[in-house]
This record gives C-alpha cells, sequence and structure tokens, in this order.
C-alpha cells in the first residue's frame, strides 16, 4: 500500500485526490486529505477557472456539473473600459481552439462540487482539524504530526496547504511578499443591476492610474463577482498581514473608487453585505518544489502563491494536481515493470514540468495588475489618454499562452527527455530534523 498524505484541502489539495484517484485508481494506493478547518469551505467570493483548467475539469469528468454552477461569460474574457466614462478600451476573446471554455464560479460551490466527487469515487479519506505541525523523515516514508498530537505515516505528502504552507516552512525560510494592494471582494445579485449596467458582457475590469475595479458573472449568471484593487503603499497599512476575512464596509469602496463610471458605484452600493478586505501578497519564485528524496512536494500556493490578475492561480494548481496525477501514474507502472524510476525522480519530472510555467504565471500576473492600473514603466510619463493605446497593446494576446498550453504534451516531452538513466539533482532532505511548523 502507498500512502499519500495531501496537507490541505482546498480547491489544489482536493483537485490533486481526484487527479491521482482517476490515473492511478488501478494502483494499491491509499490517500487522505488532511484539512486544518473544521469543514471543507470556503469564503464566499468568486474563483476565475480559464479555459486551461476548464481543459482538466473535462478530463476529470467533472464538467457538466461544473457547468451548471458557473458564470456563462460567452467568448469574451475580459472587456476592458475606461473608469470615468465607461467608453471600451478592449475586449479580450477566448480563442476558438477546441473546447475552450471558462468557468468562473463560486468558490464554494467549486469546493462542494469537489467534495461530493471525493465522496462519490472514493478517492481519498477527508479528515478536519489537522493542522500540520512537524515533519520528520523516517527514511523511506515521512512522520506528519498535526495540533491535536496524533501523526501519520506517509510514503509521499503534498504540501498544498497555501500561501502560508506548514509544508513549505519546514523546508524553505522565507515571508509573503506585499503585492502592492488592498482588495475588496463582495457580491452583487446581477438583478439588481441588469437596468444601469452599459456594457455587453458583465465581464469587465475599469481601469484607472492606481486602481482598477473587475467583475464576472458566477452561479449561473445569478450573482457578480465584485473585487476593487487599490495600489497602497506598505506603509500606509494598518494590518500587513494576507487575510481573507478582514472586514471592509461599502462607504470605504464608495470613497476609494468616488471618481468612477456610476455603473461601478451602484454595484458597490448593491453588494450584498459589507467586503472583504484583502491585503494582496504572493511569494518570490522557489526553485526547489521537492524535498526529502522526493517524499515530501508542494502544489498550488504552497509552491508558487501569485497575484490574482490574471485569474490563473486556480487553474495553476489544477495543473500541478493534474501532472502529479500522471507522474505518479507512470511511477507506478515502473514499479511494476521493475524499471529504474525512483520517486526522487518522479517528483523532480513534476517540477521540471511544471516549474517554469508556473513561475512565468507568478511574473506575469504581477505585471498585469500594473498594466490595468497603467504603472508600467512604458506609460510611466504618459497621460491616461496616451496611456490607453499603449496598455491595449499589452493585453490583447497575454493570456494566449496559460489558456493554449497542452501540459499533456508538455508532460510528455519532458517525460521522454529525462530518462532515470541520469538521476536528477535533489535536495539533501534526508537529513533534515524534524522541525516546529509554527
Amino acid at each position: 500500500m502507498f500512502r499519500i498524505a495531501i496537507i490541505g484541502g482546498g480547491i489544489g489539495g482536493l483537485f490533486a485526490a481526484l487527479s491521482i484517484h482517476h490515473h492511478c485508481a488501478s494502483d494499491d494506493i491509499q490517500i487522505d486529505v488532511y484539512e486544518q478547518a473544521a469543514q471543507y469551505k470556503e469564503i464566499g467570493a468568486g474563483v476565475a477557472i480559464g479555459p486551461n483548467g476548464a481543459r482538466l475539469i473535462e478530463k476529470l469528468g467533472l464538467l457538466d456539473e461544473a457547468w451548471k454552477i458557473a458564470g456563462k461569460r460567452g467568448k469574451d474574457w475580459f472587456s476592458f473600459r475606461r473608469y470615468d466614462n465607461g467608453a471600451e478600451v478592449l475586449t479580450v476573446p477566448i480563442p476558438e481552439t477546441g473546447r475552450m471554455l471558462q468557468l468562473p464560479m463560486h468558490r464554494a460551490e467549486f469546493l462542494d462540487l469537489l467534495v461530493r466527487t471525493v465522496l462519490a469515487r472514493r478517492a481519498t479519506t477527508l479528515h478536519t482539524h489537522k493542522q500540520c505541525q512537524r515533519l520528520e523523515d523516517a527514511g523511506d516514508s515521512t512522520i506528519v504530526t498535526f495540533a491535536d498530537g496524533t501523526s501519520v505515516t506517509a510514503d509521499l505528502v503534498i504540501g498544498a496547504d497555501g500561501i502560508h504552507s506548514a509544508v513549505r516552512r519546514h523546508y524553505v525560510n522565507d515571508n509573503a511578499r506585499y503585492g502592492d494592494m488592498v482588495v475588496y471582494r463582495g457580491l452583487c445579485d446581477i438583478a439588481d443591476i441588469q437596468e444601469i449596467w452599459p456594457v455587453h458582457t458583465y465581464a469587465t475590469i475599469w481601469m484607472s492610474p492606481g486602481k482598477h475595479f473587475l467583475t464576472f458573472p458566477i452561479c449561473d449568471n445569478r450573482v457578480l463577482n465584485v473585487v476593487g484593487f487599490v495600489s497602497t503603499p506598505l506603509e500606509k497599512l494598518e494590518h500587513t498581514r494576507e487575510s481573507w476575512t478582514l472586514a471592509g464596509t461599502k462607504d470605504e469602496v464608495k470613497e476609494e473608487f468616488k471618481e468612477f463610471h456610476p455603473a461601478v458605484l451602484t454595484v458597490i452600493d448593491k453588494m450584498e453585505t459589507n467586503p472583504l478586505k484583502w491585503i494582496l501578497f504572493d511569494r518570490e519564485p522557489l526553485s526547489q518544489w521537492s524535498f526529502s528524496g522526493g517524499k515530501v512536494v508542494l502544489l498550488g500556493d504552497a509552491a508558487h502563491a501569485m497575484c490574482p490578475h490574471q485569474g490563473a492561480g486556480a487553474g495553476q494548481a489544477m495543473e500541478d494536481g493534474y501532472i502529479l496525477g500522471r507522474v505518479l501514474r507512470d511511477y507506478f507502472e515502473a514499479r511494476r515493470t521493475k524499471t529504474e524510476h525512483s520517486l526522487a525522480h518522479a517528483m523532480q519530472l513534476y517540477q521540471t514540468v511544471r516549474h517554469p510555467r508556473a513561475v512565468k504565471v507568478q511574473a506575469t500576473s504581477r505585471e498585469a495588475g500594473d498594466v490595468y492600473e497603467l504603472r508600467m514603466p512604458q506609460l510611466a510619463r504618459l497621460s491616461y489618454d496616451e496611456a490607453l493605446p499603449v496598455a491595449r497593446t499589452m493585453l490583447e494576446n497575454r493570456m494566449k499562452w496559460i489558456w493554449g498550453d497542452d501540459i499533456d504534451q508538455a508532460y510528455e516531452r519532458v517525460r521522454d527527455e529525462n530518462t532515470p538513466t541520469q538521476p536528477p539533482a535533489v535536495d539533501g532532505g534526508e537529513t533534515v530534523q524534524a522541525v516546529s511548523c509554527r
């Protein structure tokens, strides 16, 4: 029995569990997911799933159910608008390549779908109240100790526990990096704004120097996900920690966006409750995602936390989980056929496939926020009217490579180029002693 412990029961961790089960269902494996919260639950906000993520949802047999709860955005990604009069700057279409669907969803609804599917397929055992406290190398396995004093032993530990990952902290000494923005998040019933909404789509980004306001539909087009971004110097913040649960007020958001188009102000006024206030953080790129001779590996925000400006974070976590499933399938096949193929090699193969792409998405996600707010160096001395055409050229094609790359082909190419006869260099994790993850 090969035991897999996934630390973190969010979108990335559950999608990884489903992918591994999908690819390795015939193998003798046991998958357990350990979530530190009391239940598998997400906050009330939207998550953007682009065409790359939608294809993976389809591969795992979840597309029909996901489509029922997604916002229907048609063939356009976002319509970029002037903040003051609402005039169009650029509307970015989704390329006509196969089933290039978008699946913007309510986070809670998507997580519920993943939990239901895990249970229906008996893909994994779900645990709650399990906060990772310590990892200890035990030779051929790893011992994970939780805050409640219990422990488990696993052949592979997958750290899918977010930007403040305890698994990552065991091996890497670094801090989250301020993303230069304060973000206000809320929800608005689309029925309350239909009569005043001036744009052909509900997926919009209203561009202003130092600020941008984003909307997109979720919940089968019944609800508008609302996100307001405000560039803010670090020294002006009262709170300097990343959080999804700080409270803002509608009046605070109205004041920040008081010069925006009346439709934006109406959306703010019609939000169901006061918004959540999010202090934006990401991480510096990490050179190594695999540790302890391949027995521990990072996934999603634990490996590559990124700013949300390209709506790509969830999709990248899903790509991680999908490729882990493919890597493990080949690893188990090699074990059956007595082929030389170590777990260290398998996890390094996962990193070799995923690392360059995820790091590029990290970098371009930060850059995208600067484009939306006209803060790129090329725009520094231009007026608003002069800067918009330049920003337009920066926006036209920036998403195509994220949506269009075929990660199955990428995996197969890298796998075939990296045979086990030349074992990859791995870290010296076997000698790391158990330390507190607090």
